[in-house]
């Protein structure tokens, strides 16, 4: 992980910091920009991009005084113009303005747009050299070499908002990794941690979204039912911390309060721990290295009265086993496992393949699609093409 000098960037807080928020009307958008609003003394905001949601995206930006506000959909630029007509708010639409949006200079960008059509725009913000808070796992996921070699080369912060690897990055000791015996990545089980395989092979998506713990998007409170979310942190904690894959772990802890462990040589384990709200890794990583107040429910561990972890089932839950695989052969074999399973998830909440299918077209298209190294974003689209051609073909197959 690339890390600036902290008290360069404690200098820099005395003034309102710039941020920028890539997929501001998502989950942990909305949560961000919940933050922003209730700090206006510490903040401005340069740009705010979503996909679609123009009303949304619109109040935001009038909320926060935004420069400029971005849709995805071209179509929707007008819409966007006439939610926003009366403001000084600059208003852009389409890829290519989002990805320009992410590259104006700001001191820390947010990179919260979902699966793999954020890591154009998070390499863009990288090049630029400021905070990157990446809450899009699958950037790393899909082409972790060429993210983190633009970081190295722009001098770029990468600070993870992700809960168990922000919970990771608060108690490891940067300095002394060689003291560092293994992550422990917690996972809450996700809604059908009691189920069987019976039970699974008819769950609705109306089940799969309906998270114990969590308020999240409806893609990846699918990927916690399946525990590929656990594989794909697998993988992102593989690049943003220097210990071998073979030391991190995954431990289901149904309660959620313990967001992840680090355990050092000496026996020591270093936990974080907080009530499962996305507020507090987000006010984190716009605050660090200072902290900021969130206005999350404060942890009590009398009320809750027991903490329990159990090892997950890899029969019931392959998704695990598949991530870590694909994670060993390297060569963009994560890329092909990312965009098989949102083909498949998408496909699952559109009711055209059960539960029990997204894994086995995950498992189906990795042994289908042949490996190749991605060194530039033109290969990563190759090869994300091609892994979700096969896929849909796997989808078309089962209905």
């Amino acid at each position: 992980m690339a890390l600036t000098d902290t008290e360069d960037l404690t200098q820099r807080q005395v003034a309102p910091r710039r941020v920028t928020v890539l997929g501001a009307t998502g989950s942990v958008g909305c949560s961000t920009v919940d933050l922003l609003a209730r700090n206006r003394d510490r903040f401005d905001v340069v740009a705010l991009t979503a996909n679609t949601n123009v009303a949304l995206l619109a109040e935001q930006a009038r909320l926060l005084n935004a420069e400029a506000a971005i849709i995805g959909d071209p179509d929707k630029r007008d819409d966007l113009r006439d939610a926003l007509q009366g403001s000084d708010i600059e208003v852009m639409a389409g890829e290519a303005a989002i990805i320009e949006a992410a590259s104006r200079p700001a001191d820390i960008v947010v990179a919260a747009i979902v699966g793999a059509a954020g890591l154009r725009p998070a390499l863009a913000a990288s090049q630029q050299g400021s905070i990157v808070a990446i809450a899009n796992k699958e950037c790393l996921v899909c082409a972790g070499d060429l993210v983190m070699a633009e970081v190295e080369r722009s001098g770029a912060t990468l600070l993870p908002v992700d809960s168990e690897h922000n919970a990771i990055f608060q108690v490891f000791e940067t300095g002394n990794a060689s003291e560092v015996e293994r992550l422990i990545l917690t996972a809450s089980g996700g809604p059908f941690r009691t189920w069987t395989r019976d039970e699974m092979a008819t769950a609705s998506p109306a089940q799969a979204v309906a998270h114990p713990n969590w308020d999240m998007g409806r893609k990846i409170s699918v990927d916690s039912a399946t525990l590929m979310n656990k594989g794909l942190e697998l993988i992102e904690a593989a690049y943003l911390f220097p210990i071998p894959a073979d030391r991190i772990e995954i431990l289901v802890h149904p309660q959620s309060v313990v967001h992840s462990m680090v355990a050092y040589v000496d026996g020591s384990v270093l936990a974080q721990l907080g009530s499962p709200d996305m507020r507090t890794p987000i006010a984190y990583t716009l605050s660090w290295p200072e902290r900021m107040a969130a206005p999350v429910n404060r942890l009590n561990l009398a009320e809750i009265g027991q903490l329990s972890f159990e090892e997950p089932d890899l029969e019931l839950f392959p998704a695990l086993t598949l991530a870590r695989t694909a994670l060993t052969r390297g060569n963009g074999s994560p890329a092909i496992l990312n965009a098989a399973n949102e083909v498949a998830v998408a496909s699952f909440l559109d009711e055209k393949v059960g539960f029990l299918e997204i894994a086995a077209i995950v498992e189906e298209t990795l042994d289908r699609v042949a490996i190749q190294p991605i060194g530039s974003f033109d290969d990563f689209e190759q090869l994300d093409a091609e892994a979700r051609r096969v896929a849909q073909t796997l989808v078309k197959s089962r209905f």
